[in-house]
């Protein structure tokens, strides 16, 4: 009887863990998983690739020791609302539906990177699939590429000097090189103008042609911000594969 007695005060912590752990999560459904592809493309897929398989400035998120070791997710939750300022990221306004979304496309972008046979590189022939005429017309139509972007100027000889994957990332998210500049009115009517230094919901600061760095409540001022690369992120939501690799074929003409 004692014995019986040891063995079951000896398993009584183990017996309290089990029941303090929280339940498994609900796998996602097609639906939360679309939601979060649209979601990751439109705010994170300028940094981190769309497919969350890392961009020009952001890490390879299926393949991250922060995505693996948050096995609850609530790491990830965290950053996704507060941002990591220190290292770039801004926080997103995001509803907690559109949170789980995301953190549920990330993990099975991980599942897929993880799982036996799959591609850790892209093939070349997957750059050769798209319609070139399809690519022209989608550049001067619909994707509204020659709003900013010329084949005879900026993009005369790009498929020269950019070939195959490189060029693909360079269409999808272009170099930050291109400052945002933006113009704040006081009050008072003074126009201050810069380049823009840190947004949020309450500051807007710059740095202006003295490399004064100038901040403002927004309540105070009226502002606006000129970003050459915001149409940029707002086609990674609108491209269909078709469309991308499409585009990709016209680029490849301009030599």
């Amino acid at each position: 009887m004692n014995r019986l007695q040891n063995v079951a005060e000896s398993l009584a912590p183990v017996a309290v863990l089990l029941f303090l752990q929280p339940p498994p999560a609900a796998p996602p459904t097609p639906e939360q998983l679309q939601a979060g592809q649209r979601l990751f493309a439109a705010q994170c897929g300028f940094c981190h690739g769309r497919d969350a398989m890392g961009g020009e400035t952001g890490p390879n998120l299926a393949r991250s020791a922060f995505v693996r070791d948050d096995t609850t997710g609530d790491r990830m939750r965290t950053v996704l609302r507060d941002g990591r300022t220190d290292k770039g990221m801004p926080a997103f306004r995001l509803t907690d539906a559109d949170v789980t979304a995301i953190i549920a496309f990330i993990r099975d972008q991980k599942t897929k990177a993880d799982s036996p046979g799959a591609r850790r590189s892209v093939d070349p022939e997957d750059l050769q699939s798209g319609n070139s005429e399809r690519g022209r017309q989608y550049f001067n139509g619909a994707g509204r590429c020659a709003t900013c972007h010329s084949p005879t100027g900026d993009l005369a000889g790009v498929a020269t000097r950019l070939q195959g994957l490189e060029l693909l990332q360079r269409m999808l998210y272009p170099s930050k090189s291109k400052v945002a500049t933006v113009t704040v009115t006081t009050r008072s009517g003074e126009a201050v103008s810069g380049q823009l230094a840190h947004r949020d919901e309450f500051t807007i600061a710059l740095t202006d042609s003295s490399d004064r760095y100038r901040s403002w409540r927004t309540a105070d001022v009226t502002f606006a911000v000129n970003n050459p690369l915001d149409a940029h992120v707002e086609q990674l939501e609108k491209y269909t594969d078709d469309d991308m690799h499409n585009v990709l074929a016209y680029l490849q003409t301009l030599r």
